[in-house]
Formats: structure tokens, C-alpha cells, sequence
């Protein structure tokens, strides 16, 4: 039996259960996943998420220190940093690889080709080349996407519900493929709403500022922030200049709602790490990530923040409020 040590590296994913007896059989040897995080190691919410996963794993029967090693990186926004800690871990030797985010997730995949790769929560990923096919990925990544483009549309909906004299939306995304579509769908939307939506591209925390400050010049204006690792990395900010500026905001997770932000509508990325654990669970147990379909959520939560209406001056209808999973007070 061969005593090497052996590291996974896990970024993403999550499935059906593993039956009992499969996972009752352990395997002899120490494993090792390598995970690439899309937030600064200090960032609450992506805390929030390893925690998720490393309880999903242990649940799976994977115990850490005993027959496995978690290594977590935090990249943040930094593509530099994203590409050295990935070389890093694969210079351990992993059994396989795990990475959050677009843009993570496309450093990551460069870098690995012969050990299985699980993202999780990724826009397009079809349309971003990390699979082939969503039922059938093909190759050695699969893992969790997060929204279809048709969802710039809905932000765009449910943004002018709750603040209906918005008359002018900004969409802050970053220039990828998935923000692309994202746009789209709004553009579409737009102009049935009468919204005069606008293009805010912003790749750094100084063009978020920059983009926010000169589109709150005029007024009646509303933001809908895209899900991207810049906008992730940034949130704080971005809430903090919403408020400034008295902008009506969606967003895609309800992270920001909790730190102030108007209203999020997007799905639980905690739980799409806990998904992730079950994938990581299959592979190592020796499922072939070409036979495990990309999954994209099956439920939505919508959380308004009525403190933060209230600042803005608004009443958030009574429907809103009503169909919302989280109304914080």
C-alpha cells in the first residue's frame, strides 16, 4: 500500500446522497483536497461557506485530520494570486481540485488536466468552456452553476416592485460571458418596465466606486449588482455607496441584504457548498466527474431589508414582504 500522501483540492459542488454503505467503507489512506475561495480569508461570508462544506464532508464521513486534509486558499479578485495558489496546491500532489467563481474557476482549470476539478456556483458554464454538456460534462471538471441569463431580466422586475419610481438602472458586472447575458435579459426587460438601463463594467473596487459615483449624478437611479468575484470581493463597498448615494439596489445573494443592502434574489450559496461536498465525496470514492451532470438550484430566496427601505423612503408592498423567506426588521 502506497503511504504518499495524497491532496484534493475541492472548489465547489454538491448532488444526491451517497448510499450509506458506500460510505461506510473508508478509504486506507490520508486524502487531501485543495480549495480556492473567490473572498479574502477575513470575508465572513465566504467563511460562512467553507464552513458548509466541511461539515457537509464530515457528515460524508470524511474527518479532517484523520482521513483527510482540507487546504483552503483565499484569492479574492487577484488573478495573479488565483494562478499562484492553485500551482501551490497542485505542487502537493491532490486527488483533486476545487474552485468558486468564474473567475477562479478559469485560472484553475488551465492549470489542472489530469486530477478531477469541481466548481461551484459558476455562471454559463457551457458558454465559459469548463464542460461540453451540462448532463454530460465530459473531461475531468462538473460541479454547480448559479443563474441563467434570463435572471437580469427577473433582477430587473423585482428591483422596479419594490422602488417603482426607479427610472434608471445601472447593471455593475464585469466583462465576461455571463455578464453578457445577464444584460441582455435586462436590456430586453427594460424597456417594457420603462427603465433606461445602463452598462456600469467595473474590474476593480476603484472602478466600482468610480461607475457608482458618477451614475448616482442624476437622479431616480437603482443598481442591479451582477454575481462576479469583483462585485463578491466588494460588497461592502458597494452597499456602503448604495446607501450614500440613496440607490434603490438588488443583489444576487443575501449576504448583502444582511450587510444593509435593499433587497437580494438569488439562491443559498452555502447550501451549493454543501453540494459540492457530496460531489467531492463521489469523485474520491471514484465516481468520474464526466459522468456527474452540472447543476444548476431548484429554489430562490428573496430577502428584503426593511431598515434599509425605510432610508430609502420606501414601502415595500405588503406582496413583497409576504413572499420573501427572510424580512429583516
Amino acid at each position: 500500500m502506497s503511504t504518499r500522501r495524497e491532496v484534493i483540492t475541492v472548489l465547489g459542488g454538491a448532488a444526491a446522497a451517497w448510499p450509506l454503505a458506500a460510505r461506510a467503507q473508508q478509504p486506507e489512506r490520508m486524502r487531501r483536497i485543495g480549495v480556492v475561495m473567490a473572498y479574502t480569508e477575513s470575508d465572513p461570508n465566504g467563511q460562512v461557506q467553507v464552513e458548509a462544506f466541511r461539515q457537509q464532508l464530515q457528515k460524508l464521513g470524511w474527518i479532517e485530520g484523520r482521513n483527510i486534509q482540507v487546504d483552503f486558499r483565499y484569492a479574492a479578485d487577484n488573478p495573479t494570486r488565483i494562478r499562484t495558489l492553485a500551482v501551490a496546491l497542485l505542487s502537493l500532489g491532490p486527488d483533486l481540485m476545487v474552485s468558486n467563481s468564474n473567475a477562479v474557476t478559469t485560472i484553475v482549470q488551465s492549470e489542472v488536466h489530469s486530477i478531477p476539478l469541481v466548481f461551484v456556483s459558476v455562471s454559463d458554464p457551457v458558454g465559459s468552456g469548463f464542460v461540453n454538456d451540462l448532463a454530460r460534462p465530459g473531461g475531468n471538471v462538473t460541479g454547480f452553476a448559479n443563474f441563467q441569463p434570463s435572471m437580469g431580466g427577473k433582477w430587473l422586475e423585482k428591483l422596479r416592485e419594490i422602488a417603482p419610481q426607479v427610472e434608471r438602472v445601472g447593471l455593475v458586472l464585469r466583462q465576461e460571458p455571463p455578464n453578457i447575458g445577464y444584460l441582455k435579459s435586462a436590456e430586453v426587460a427594460a424597456p417594457s418596465l420603462k427603465i433606461k438601463l445602463i452598462n456600469l463594467e467595473a474590474q476593480s473596487r476603484d472602478e466600482i466606486e468610480r461607475v457608482i459615483v458618477t451614475f448616482a449624478g442624476e437622479p431616480h437611479g437603482g443598481l442591479i449588482i451582477a454575481p462576479n468575484v469583483v462585485n463578491f470581493a466588494n460588497s461592502d463597498l458597494i452597499v456602503a455607496l448604495a446607501a450614500r448615494y440613496r440607490l434603490a439596489a438588488i443583489y444576487p445573494f443575501a449576504f448583502y441584504a444582511k450587510q444593509g443592502g435593499l433587497i437580494s434574489y438569488g439562491f443559498d450559496a452555502s447550501d451549493q457548498f454543501r453540494q459540492g461536498a457530496v460531489y467531492a465525496d463521489k469523485i474520491l470514492r471514484g465516481a468520474k466527474p464526466a459522468d456527474l451532470p452540472v447543476q444548476h438550484p431548484t429554489k430562490f430566496e428573496i430577502v428584503v431589508n426593511l431598515k434599509t427601505a425605510k432610508a430609502l423612503g420606501l414601502d415595500v408592498p405588503l406582496q413583497t414582504q409576504q413572499l420573501a423567506d427572510e424580512v429583516i426588521e
